[in-house]
């Protein structure tokens, strides 16, 4: 692009996160920027969307009484007109894998974009750690969101001009820990391993993620080519994606719809 593209950030973590702080900074340098992003952490939320939200003006733009599909929707139809693109993250933590998509705040908030036709970005750093609960115990601090963010910035300032777009609708892209050198970029897909299982004792029922103890060792059964397995090798994951569900008819649901009612 000519110009500058103005650019929407929002995340999940909320508006006062080092992430989304340092995402913002990086993004400065190449476009105009505008922060919609919720007041508090709205991790794991998914598209949930509100009906009326409290919006406050903020330093870097507004902080949304929302969810992250709240900051995009108000955004983009009210508070910063003519979006080219919008951005989510840098999250805390990563979103990979085909079943973490739906669950992810980050990654939901670029899918709303798409139905708006906005082409968008999801960033978020992988921090290795054995346990998905133990997320809440790390501290990452501002530096270490380097390499995350400077992918960030230099996808926002390519992919428009380059016609990404034109090919996918969002783009959710997983980075390492900063190690201060820059990791090799890789385009893969969201990987189906999926390890979650569930333990009942007495009225209780804990959920585990299991991938997560084997992300830290480095002992994954994902395949090359997927989004998991370049984070785990210290590459930055880029997964060009689609927003819309697909659609695929088929003789089987066919035949039970023409027999509806048959009887």
């Amino acid at each position: 692009m000519d110009e500058e593209p103005v650019i929407l950030l929002t995340n999940d973590d909320g508006i006062e996160s080092v992430g989304f702080r340092a995402l913002y900074d990086a993004l400065e340098e190449v476009g105009d920027v505008t922060a919609v992003a919720p007041m508090s952490d709205q991790s794991a939320v998914g598209r949930a969307i509100s009906s009326e939200v409290a919006v406050r003006e903020y330093d870097l733009g507004y902080a949304v009484e929302g969810t992250p599909a709240d900051c995009v929707v108000a955004g983009v139809e009210s508070l910063v007109p003519d979006v080219d693109l919008v951005v989510a993250g840098c999250n805390r933590g990563a979103n990979l894998g085909a079943y973490v998509l739906g669950r992810s705040g980050t990654v939901s908030a670029a899918v709303e974009a798409t139905f708006f036709d906005v082409p968008a970005i999801a960033v978020s750093m992988y921090i290795p750690v054995r346990e998905d609960a133990a997320f809440a115990e790390v501290e990452a601090d501002y530096e270490s969101y380097a390499e995350a963010t400077g992918a960030a910035r230099y996808l926002a300032d390519e992919a428009l001009g380059a016609g990404v777009f034109d090919c996918c609708d969002y783009l959710n892209v997983n980075a390492p820990v900063a190690d201060w050198g820059p990791a090799e970029m890789v385009v893969t897909e969201p990987s189906r391993v999926y390890q979650m299982d569930a333990e009942r004792e007495g009225e209780t029922v804990t959920l585990h993620d299991r991938i997560w103890e084997r992300m830290a060792e480095g002992d994954i059964p994902d395949p090359e080519g997927t989004d998991r397995r370049a984070v785990v090798d210290g590459k930055v994951s880029v997964s060009p994606l689609t927003a819309p569900h697909s659609c695929q008819h088929h003789d089987a649901l066919d035949e039970l719809a023409d027999g509806y009612g048959a009887d």
